[in-house]
């Protein structure tokens, strides 16, 4: 029996790395994918003809969903298995990556954005739920969390590179079909590792029945309420079509809530997670944390390449120390979490990233790489590492197994409302700066860099006050 034990081990060792390989790939490229296009929006633009109003489709045909989907995805891990899930979900990603590939019209670009965006939601919430189940054990647990959250936070950063590296040397379209053999080594290195039994970390929970009414009014709010927030901008706040929108989207969720506390014989979602204080104050600090995330990267994509004039090739590139040092902020975390639990880690990661921000926003238009910018990066970078990594482990403690992909979707769907509602937040304070230093006159370096400026230092001010809901996590290792 020992020496059968001892045989064993390797193997399942084995299986759990596949295990947490396939969960950080799929979490990378989901997150990757919300940002390679940036760097390619001029060629994608030219190629396809969109016009300057419908040019926001290519980043928003993919939130939209994302968003939208995230919550109802999560109960479907829960309900019918990670394994199940996570091949579905992998299987239309890159389905629809090649539509979007192939595309040869606007619209079709749009398609195969939005069903990426639903198959990135699947991909998303069964990554999360395998991992937290399979991963029991604190120490081997709070690696996993690292490694996963280093993927997860340094996406961004890695599809901004791969993107530029794509668009100087090969073809815009590019950016959408890399997706093909990324998705069927995800599928393959899942049908070798996550287990498929009744009960276990890829396995059915319990006979599914679907709310069907909390189904459609969760998805159809959430995607109104994003759609209306990112949209806000372009169309004007008190604009028919964005006040509409947004209450479309507050009604249908408060449908939502009405049906999960009264209604649904089996709710999507348990409004009992949130008594859980790990549950809600970690979600509020994705909140903020998703706020700041695409912030960072907008402006700072904008003041690299429409204020500094660097190559789409120069952009990735400066934004890879970034990625380095996520990676070095979530192997810390990965080594310090299981003796304090992922309250203080949080404080200490939220602190780097609050100081880059403040130091970002002094940055102007004579700004050189290694005396203004590369010190806030790597700030920024150590920080991210840290927090995305310990509030995935918030988000789930204590949270029983069966209830980890809705966790997980819960935590995926804040950062995505979070990344809406702060970007179109951002967006407005630095036109609006932009605007008060132009005066009358056409908008120069200058007024650009200002209004950059008061982004950077109001997202800054935001993450200062996610400093509260960090600290209400309960104390010690969990």
């Amino acid at each position: 029996m020992t020496a059968q034990m001892t045989m064993e081990a390797p193997v399942r060792a084995r299986r759990a790395g596949l295990v947490l390989a396939v969960c950080c790939l799929g979490q990378l490229i989901v997150i990757l994918d919300a940002s390679i296009v940036n760097v390619a929006i001029p060629s994608i633009q030219d190629a396809l003809h969109f016009t300057p109003g419908s040019l926001t489709w290519v980043y928003n045909g993919y939130l939209i969903p994302f968003a939208g989907f995230l919550l109802f995805s999560g109960r479907m891990v829960d309900l019918f298995g990670g394994r199940r899930l996570l091949l579905i979900g992998t299987a239309v990603f890159t389905v629809f990556s090649f539509v979007g590939g192939i595309a040869p019209n606007a619209a079709t670009l749009v398609l195969g954005r939005a069903g990426q965006g639903f198959g990135g939601a699947v991909i998303a919430s069964a990554t999360l739920a395998v991992l937290s189940s399979t991963f029991t054990e604190p120490v081997e647990r709070a690696k996993a969390f690292a490694l996963w959250g280093a993927a997860s936070g340094s996406g961004g950063a890695i599809g901004v590179l791969s993107g530029g590296a794509i668009v100087e040397w090969a073809s815009w379209r590019w950016v959408f079909l890399v997706n093909l053999p990324l998705g069927l080594l995800i599928a393959g290195m899942a049908v070798m590792s996550v287990t498929g039994a009744p009960g276990g970390p890829g396995g059915p929970r319990k006979k599914a029945k679907l709310d069907v009414l909390g189904s459609l009014s969760v998805t159809l709010g959430i995607a109104a309420l994003v759609y209306g927030l990112a949209e806000g901008q372009h169309y004007g706040w008190g604009s028919a079509r964005i006040v509409t929108s947004l209450t479309i989207g507050v009604v249908l969720l408060a449908v939502f809530v009405l049906d999960q506390a009264k209604l649904a014989e089996q709710p999507l979602m348990e409004l009992s997670l949130f008594r859980n204080r790990s549950v809600w104050a970690a979600n509020l600090t994705m909140l903020a944390f998703g706020a700041a995330l695409p912030t960072m990267f907008y402006f700072l994509t904008l003041l690299y390449q429409s204020v500094l004039h660097y190559s789409a090739i120069r952009t990735g590139l400066a934004f890879l120390p970034l990625t380095v040092f996520a990676f070095i902020g979530a192997a810390a975390s990965s080594s310090v979490a299981p003796r304090t639990g992922p309250r203080p880690m949080m404080l200490v990661g939220l602190l780097p990233m609050i100081a880059g921000l403040v130091w970002q926003s002094a940055a102007d238009e004579h700004a050189t790489y290694l005396a203004d910018l590369l010190g806030p990066t790597l700030l920024f970078g150590v920080g991210l590492g840290i927090v995305v990594t310990s509030v995935a482990g918030a988000a789930t403690a204590g949270v029983p197994e069966d209830k980890h992909g809705l966790a997980s979707g819960v935590l995926n769907t804040s950062q995505s409302l979070g990344g809406a509602a702060g970007l179109a937040v951002m967006v407005a304070l630095a036109q609006t700066r932009t605007a008060e230093v132009a005066g009358d006159g056409p908008p120069d370096a200058h007024a650009f860099v200002a209004g950059y400026g008061v982004a950077f230092l109001a997202t800054g001010v935001l993450l200062t006050l996610s400093l509260a809901a960090a600290a209400a996590v309960p104390r010690g290792p969990r």
